[in-house]
């Protein structure tokens, strides 16, 4: 070969390795124009979640796109379980940039070798970047794009973050996708602890999801994941014991349900939440397990289809620690799907307490303040007593522990229905009466529409002394509060508590702990039983979702057993109520004064021996001494007892009210400091009283 060919032969040689060269960039080139920007992660579908207050997943929701997708980081991973993977999937993953040639020629020489395909040389990264671009044809153009793709993530993402989408995307079989989603779904639990079984196993399903599936092939299943086992042993990451333990443990063999727990809270704040987003509730999901069991125990027990719901509430902030809406999400024969802690029912006896409370704040009564039970009649209708007897004259405490209907309507005739309808009403809570009708004595014994969380509302204000506090479910709520007024005044709402730990408790049950009271609907359709000691209220119904009546179904007997029950999941130590506020007058019947001893029916209370009329006027309320927080309400009840009509009212010598024929009436703006309220009747007979207003 002459010195001239040669050269030729190496020009040519030169020329076409640039062409090769150029011709492999321009493809390089065209595969990245065509391949468009690099796939990270954004805009991934992910399940709604819905956790409690400490970030515990209460219920996950399904994706638009119809998966199990939920969020999962490596930090809530069990560690192990990411050793074992990237020890099987892709041991030089902290080494390589995408891709690793030294699988890649492994792969290529097992294939020619065996002539079939036996590894595939994927990384973890590239493994990423198919399930960021799916790539069905799985050509030698679909890897080398995949290829490209690897290395660019490589640039633009960390390693955790790199692993993180894998452990979120990785398939499991079906439509579950995600480590997190494949444990809850064949173990029950979340990944954050697992077993070596376990973790081989998720290891395994994603290189053949379907071919594994453990709720169609367990067999496949199990062998896949002792392969893995066995793998990692002869690799020393797993010990001789571990695996054959492992090995000898048997795999799953279905799908278990996702989480469910305050499913009726969940889909409510689901539904009003953006897709993928993480809600946040102040549910505490350890104590709705437990309610939501103790719900369903006790309400199978009782049977006839009955139902339970159960609301726990924070005195402090309204917020909602259990929302238990029924006895089992999807139980048909007690319409689980329906939130009873949501329905309209009838309250039975549960609003007597605010009865007492307006006459004690009214001073029309005192819990020791002598009161008939007896027969008694407005217009047509004609009360009567639960158990159908009449107790005679009885305190005002007995009358409210014993929940007589006689004397609450005795008393709420002299406070005015409309007046506790208002009153509840400027607390938040509106009671529901039928078409075209108005508050009437009915209202006493349940004769409107209350749901539960309205009654939960009511005792939390009680709690607080009567300053109501809107209830809350969702974390940020907190952030803008309802405004509300005042329901009770402190020493009104004291003394209800104070009668209410006397109440008769459950069999076995430990009473003076906690204040609570029954109610049971007419014809036996709502059992209830709500209590409050100084931290948690309590509010629990008993019945039917449908309605019916269930003989037997008593306040008493089927709500109030479970309302103990609860107080006891929160714990065994109760924090007691507060102190009586200043001011509050605690005595025996014999000390109050005279017009505060006995209360009659069908006028104000009065010294047996004295006739209407012929009495000298009383300052009832405010009581002389007392010490009165107005809160945000500028007016100031005052209550005359005996004298004669009209009254003339005065404070600090200056007439507030006038020409007054009602022996109640308000002092509108009331001024904060002391004061001295006189009051002047028509025989010029006078009476006073100092007080402190703030």
């Amino acid at each position: 070969m002459t010195r001239g060919t040669w050269q030729l032969r190496l020009y040519a040689g030169l020329l076409c390795g640039l062409l090769l060269v150029n011709a492999a960039g321009f493809t390089v080139m065209e595969t990245l124009r065509r391949l468009g920007p690099v796939p990270l992660g954004h805009g991934i579908a992910y399940s709604t979640l819905v956790v409690d207050r400490g970030g515990k997943l209460l219920r996950p929701f399904i994706t638009p796109d119809g998966y199990w997708r939920l969020p999962v980081s490596s930090a809530e991973v069990d560690p192990r379980f990411l050793a074992m993977l990237v020890a099987y999937e892709d041991k030089r993953f902290h080494a390589h940039s995408g891709v690793d040639p030294r699988a890649l020629a492994r792969a290529a020489w097992q294939a020619l070798a065996n002539g079939r395909i036996v590894s595939g040389g994927s990384t973890l990264t590239m493994q990423v970047a198919r399930l960021l671009e799916p790539r069905p044809q799985r050509s030698l153009a679909d890897k080398l794009a995949e290829m490209i793709r690897a290395l660019q993530i490589e640039q633009r993402l960390t390693k955790t973050e790199i692993l993180d989408l894998y452990l979120a995307l990785a398939p499991y079989g079906g439509n579950i996708e995600g480590t997190r989603a494949a444990s809850l779904a064949y173990f029950g639990k979340e990944p954050k602890r697992l077993s070596t079984a376990e973790a081989a196993l998720l290891v395994a399903l994603p290189q053949a999801p379907e071919w594994r599936r453990p709720d169609r092939h367990p067999q496949r299943a199990e062998a896949a994941r002792n392969r893995v086992i066995a793998r990692l042993a002869g690799q020393g990451l797993v010990n001789a014991d571990q695996a054959q333990a492992a090995s000898a443990e048997a795999a799953p063999k279905g799908r278990l349900a996702f989480p469910m727990l305050a499913a009726h809270v969940a889909e409510r704040l689901a539904r009003q939440a953006p897709p993928g987003s993480v809600q946040q509730t102040s549910i505490d999901r350890g104590l709705q397990s437990a309610l939501e069991t103790l719900a369903r125990e006790r309400a199978i027990a009782i049977g006839s289809g009955v139902a339970a719901a159960i609301l726990v509430a924070d005195n402090r902030t309204g917020e909602v620690r259990a929302h238990v809406g029924g006895t089992g999400y999807f139980d048909q024969v007690r319409a689980g799907q329906m939130d009873l802690a949501s329905a309209l029912r009838s309250p039975g006896s549960t609003l007597k307490p605010f009865i007492y409370g307006l006459a004690f704040e009214d001073g029309v009564v005192h819990p020791e303040t002598l009161i008939d039970d007896r027969a008694i009649r407005y217009g047509a209708y004609a009360p009567e007593n639960f158990d159908d007897s009449f107790h005679g004259t009885v305190t005002v405490r007995t009358a409210l522990q014993q929940s007589l209907n006689v004397p609450a309507l005795q008393v709420l005739n002299a406070v005015g229905p409309g007046r506790l309808a208002a009153r509840l009403g400027n607390a938040g809570v509106r009671l529901v009466l039928p078409e075209n009708a108005g508050p009437g004595l009915a209202v006493g014994l349940g004769g409107a529409g209350v749901r539960l969380t309205d009654l939960a509302a009511l005792y939390v204000a009680l709690a607080r002394g009567g300053e109501p506090v809107s209830l809350s479910w969702h974390m940020e709520e907190r952030r803008a509060p309802k405004p509300l007024r005042r329901l009770l005044e402190p020493a009104a709402s004291w003394m209800i508590g104070d009668v209410l730990k006397g109440a008769p408790t459950p069999q076995n049950a430990l009473g003076g702990q906690i204040a609570f009271k029954t109610g049971t609907s007419y014809g036996y359709r709502d059992a209830w039983a709500v209590g409050y000691d100084g931290a948690n209220t309590i509010a629990v119904w008993v019945g039917r979702p449908d309605g019916a009546a269930v003989p037997g179904v008593v306040g008493r007997l089927a709500a109030a057993p479970i309302l103990f029950e609860a107080f006891q999941r929160l714990g065994p130590a109760r924090q007691p109520l507060g102190p009586a506020p200043v001011g509050t007058v605690i005595a025996r019947t014999a000390e109050l004064p005279a017009a505060l001893q006995r209360f009659r029916p069908g006028g104000l209370p009065q010294v047996a021996s004295q006739a209407r009329g012929d009495s000298p006027p009383a300052i009832a309320f405010p009581p002389d001494g007392a010490r009165i927080e107005l809160g945000s309400d500028p007016a100031l009840s005052l209550k005359v007892h005996g004298g004669t009509p009209p009254f003339t009212w005065l404070a600090d010598g200056v007439p507030i009210a006038t020409q007054e024929f009602r022996r109640d009436t308000f002092w509108d703006a009331a001024l904060k400091g002391f004061a001295r309220l006189s009051v002047i009747d028509a025989k010029g007979q006078t009476a006073t009283a100092r007080v402190r207003v703030e």
